[in-house]
């Protein structure tokens, strides 16, 4: 929903980063949270938008560099795919 919304507030782009696989406090929340991204990559596409422009990355909370190495990747992503066409 929270994904959702943002786009179509006219977000360019929104990633989710969850915890590395199998170390996840709340046992399956980055499963269940790389689900819901999938789902709506599928929805986006639907509705004729990129489905890239929703993306989610795994990590640990001790991987700074590695944050800021994926925030600047995804920034650089959504500005080669151009503005949200919801945005207007």
């Amino acid at each position: 929903m929270y994904l959702l919304r943002a786009i179509q507030k006219g977000a360019d782009g929104v990633y989710v980063v969850g915890c590395l696989e199998g170390t996840c406090h709340y046992n399956e929340g980055n499963f269940r949270a790389s689900e819901r991204v999938k789902h709506v990559q599928m929805l986006l596409e639907e509705v004729g938008l990129e489905g890239d422009r929703v993306r989610m990355y795994n990590l640990s909370s001790g991987e700074g560099p590695t944050f800021a190495a994926y925030a600047k990747e995804m920034t650089e992503h959504i500005r080669k795919l151009g503005p949200n066409r919801l945005n207007k």
